[in-house]
């Protein structure tokens, strides 16, 4: 069953990069949004937060478990999970457009904190991580494979 155990680590790690992904789109789409739904000024930037879903083993441990197959019942094999999706608390960007809607009384509209730069280093490492998870689960399907056909 460390195969399994093996599958879900890697399933988990694609879902969490393609969630980063998807938020990375959501920050894209709204870089302009001077408005949003509540009210409430421009839109905030929104990162992921990531954490292990065990944590309680050593590595060395955790790895000699895995090798033997050995899960202890209604305990999680690994992986990664989203702990939450938080705002970007660093300043927002004035911008003088005094023909803005949204401008204040001394004509400068509050511009959204996306940065394009840090959107794209984002993106590029959730699809860099992504394509790992996917080479491992790539691996791990060819190793089984191979092991079946020992068998055979």
């Amino acid at each position: 069953m460390a195969f399994l155990s093996s599958m879900n680590i890697v399933a988990s790690g694609m879902t969490a990069q393609q969630l980063r992904l998807d938020i990375v789109g959501e920050n894209v789409t709204n870089s302009t949004t001077t408005r949003v739904e509540d009210g409430e000024g421009a839109y905030r930037r929104k990162m992921v937060v990531f954490e292990a879903e065990t944590g309680r083993d050593g590595f060395r441990r955790a790895m000699a478990r895995a090798s033997s197959g050995m899960v202890p019942n209604n305990q999680v094999p690994g992986g990664v999970r989203v702990a939450q999706i938080v705002e970007d608390p660093s300043p927002m960007k004035l911008v003088y457009d005094p023909t803005h809607p949204d401008a204040n009384e001394d004509g400068y509209v509050e511009m959204p904190n996306v940065d394009m730069v840090k959107e794209i280093a984002d993106a590029m490492a959730a699809t860099q991580a992504f394509s790992s998870n996917v080479t491992m689960f790539n691996t791990m399907k060819t190793v089984v494979t191979d092991a079946l056909q020992i068998g055979k």
